[in-house]
């Protein structure tokens, strides 16, 4: 047994309740390499950001347990080595889909984990979080749980249909399995396909598609029976058209591949929504930069000239939403 204080790390339960008080959203980046770890770090180190490492269940079997383990407590340490005096970052779990996978990684030194049990009917659901919760509680771990479901693709999480949260159903849900903070469906969508070109409309200007509008008025009925309580948003990448473009530039094949517009996740970040999670637009980045590098040097074969330029463009993006979309920079003096 490994408890994350001793690694440094913190859970959610205060930064979020400081999130909503101070109308921002604490940025939740997912990684599954070194690369990734040091741009989360060094960005948030740099803005002074709370942050969370999400770590999904594919991501674990990647990089292995023990190592997790041993680079989570290294980010705490890099985070001090940048000036960061007191670090707050918290190491999630990302969608866990059993009781077994969330209590190995409480065991294991994970400060949160999330158990999506939301494609299970709602009895089901509620039974199984409240299990995962009596656990992580016993170690101070906090937990996030899921109402609802988000369409897409990402890692082993696969819907083809999304159903919205159903506001009448939260207070009996939270109350029940004693969950610390709920992630929602509210039109958001895993992947870097989150909508088809048929829901949505195309800018007559510029040909690329516009994706329609989150449900906030679900979002508001959530806030009014929950006030207060901390809603997570799963699926809030933008899908900057930028990288997009520039995979495609350079060999990739990603067509009307499109997200979550910014200014509707600023919107979000400033209600109760106080964690919102990217993965995709870190992705993107990633095999963009490697993809230009690797066209415009074919014979280069060295990774760290092409993973360093593919970190460099990461840590510009993780910048970027902390201070422009989310709004958490310099909340972790």
């Amino acid at each position: 047994m490994v408890s994350f204080k001793e690694l440094g790390l913190v859970n959610t339960r205060e930064m979020f309740a400081k999130a909503i008080k101070g109308g921002y959203a604490i940025p939740a980046f997912n990684f599954n390499n070194m690369e990734q770890l040091q741009a989360i770090i060094k960005a948030s180190a740099e803005t002074k950001s709370p942050v969370i490492l999400q770590v999904s269940k594919g991501a674990r079997n990647y990089a292995n347990q023990t190592l997790l383990r041993y680079m989570a407590q290294g980010a705490v340490e890099y985070a001090k080595e940048l000036g960061w005096e007191h670090p707050q970052i918290c190491l999630h779990l990302d969608h866990g889909d059993s009781f077994e996978l969330c209590k190995s990684c409480v065991d294991f030194g994970f400060s949160s984990v999330m158990i999506d049990a939301s494609s299970l009917p709602y009895e089901e659901n509620i039974a199984l979080t409240k299990k995962v919760v009596d656990y992580a509680h016993q170690f101070d771990v906090t937990v996030e749980a899921e109402l609802g479901v988000l369409a897409g693709v990402e890692d082993e999480v696969a819907s083809e249909v999304s159903h919205y949260t159903k506001p009448e159903e939260v207070v009996d849900f939270a109350t029940r399995t004693g969950c610390d903070s709920l992630a929602i469906s509210i039109g958001t969508s895993h992947g870097a396909y989150k909508f088809t070109p048929e829901q949505c409309t195309r800018d007559p200007k510029t040909g690329r598609l516009v994706p329609p509008p989150l449900a906030f008025d679900v979002l508001d009925a959530v806030m009014e029976q929950l006030p207060g309580f901390p809603i997570v948003l799963h699926g809030s990448s933008s899908v900057p058209q930028e990288y997009v473009d520039m995979i495609n530039k350079y060999g990739g094949k990603l067509p009307d591949a499109v997200g979550i517009p910014e200014e509707q996740l600023r919107k979000a970040a400033k209600s109760a929504v106080c964690k919102i999670n990217i993965d995709s637009d870190s992705r993107l980045a990633f095999t963009a930069a490697v993809r230009k590098v690797l066209a415009e040097k074919p014979g280069e074969f060295d990774p760290r000239k092409y993973c360093g330029p593919a970190r460099d463009l990461m840590t510009e993006l993780y910048k970027h939403k902390i201070i422009n979309v989310l709004g958490s920079d310099g909340k972790a003096e």
